[in-house]
């Protein structure tokens, strides 16, 4: 089957690069892809010689978008928040995304009669009637869509979408076992320094709420130093292609802990992520799939609630007691008591997420069965 995959590809975003080699293992390497990027060539050579696929640029390539199109049988998204109002911070039209998504489904159903798929996907935030419309008239030209999580099931059954063709699944990256992210897992080295993997992401939902975030983050750390060894790993998952990307926050982080141990990684992919994550104690993150990550691999972390999808994949975890919402005022004991926390029960925790991570594979090997099924009927 000829099949065009849309994302957010090439923009050397850990999380979702992951998404998209998740996405075409499980529906399969028979099949011929062409896949958007904002960087083809990277975006290409990542996925050959595994995956049949041509990857086109996301902006600059629209002939070749066009024909993708016109002669894919399949018109398949995978995976992110892509129906959503943007944040303020973003610095766009809150509804840049929707109009763009709105103008290509439109195209494929209306003129085409493409069979369309979103899969694992986040709706939301969605806060305006403008931004519902827009929703509206996307996912109703939809053929199946299913949603990562319980908030963006709930928005699409505030925007009618008929119950047959809605799901609620877990995020796809829950797909992978342990060993695609560690294939021969090294022993942690033992070290008096309590290690903590580190993710920052600027792109938080209450702007105003970043800098006494910092601010709070730093007193935090500095407390904890106060009470034992501890090393930071910083731990970008993105870090390239747009302006305060996680490698630039977390360089100008480490001015605020002048005097704790600070060791800046950059990890190219999942793999090396994960690598960092198995050397440290806990991960004290804000990106979804750092925590995913984290889940798979049973580290215990402390989730960084920065905007919903955060909040709703922790709430799933059954983490919410090991988390702190960022976006409100908080002090800088709760956070040092919250990883304190993490670190007294850290064996229960590591059981908890492996337990959970290993049940939401499970239930994503029937789903994509059943999706490669429904999709092969059509």
């Amino acid at each position: 089957m000829k099949i065009l995959f849309l994302g957010t590809h090439g923009q050397f975003n850990i999380g979702d690069e992951l998404l998209l080699e998740t996405f075409l293992s499980q529906l399969g390497a028979e099949h011929e892809y062409a896949v958007n990027s904002y960087d083809p060539q990277f975006t290409q050579g990542m996925l050959r010689p595994k995956f049949n696929a041509e990857a086109f640029h996301t902006t600059a390539e629209l002939p070749r978008f066009l024909k993708y199109l016109l002669t894919s049988k399949l018109l398949f998204f995978g995976g992110g928040s892509i129906i959503k109002e943007l944040y303020a911070s973003v610095g766009r039209n809150p509804y840049s995304t929707l109009l763009m998504i709105l103008a290509t489904v439109t195209f494929a159903k209306q003129l085409t009669r493409k069979q369309i798929v979103m899969s694992n996907i986040g709706v939301g935030p969605i806060r305006t009637p403008t931004g519902e419309r827009l929703a509206r008239m996307i996912l109703n030209q939809v053929d199946f869509v299913s949603v990562r999580d319980q908030k963006s099931f709930q928005t699409c059954q505030r925007l009618r979408i008929k119950a047959d063709k809605l799901r609620l699944v877990p995020d796809a990256v829950f797909a992978n076992a342990p060993g695609v992210f560690l294939p021969n897992p090294a022993p942690k080295a033992d070290s008096p320094a309590l290690k903590i993997a580190l993710n920052l992401n600027y792109d938080i939902e209450n702007r105003a709420a970043w800098e006494p975030f910092l601010d709070n983050l730093s007193a935090a750390l500095t407390q904890l130093a106060a009470e034992r060894p501890i090393e930071v790993h910083a731990l970008p998952m993105q870090s390239k292609f747009k302006a305060n990307d996680d490698l630039s926050v977390l360089k100008a982080f480490q001015a605020r802990i002048p005097n704790l141990p600070f060791i800046l990684h950059d990890p190219q992919s999942a793999q090396e992520a994960a690598q960092v994550m198995a050397g440290c104690d806990l991960v004290l993150a804000e990106r979804l799939h750092t925590l995913v990550i984290a889940s798979i691999l049973g580290k215990p972390f402390f989730g960084l609630v920065y905007d919903v999808k955060v909040k709703e994949l922790i709430a799933y975890l059954g983490m919410s007691e090991h988390s702190l919402d960022i976006n409100q005022p908080f002090s800088a004991q709760t956070l040092t008591d919250g990883i304190r926390r993490v670190v007294n029960h850290a064996d229960t925790l590591s059981f908890h997420l492996l337990e959970r991570s290993t049940s939401l594979r499970n239930e994503l090997t029937a789903y994509f069965n059943e999706l490669k099924t429904r999709i092969s009927s059509k």
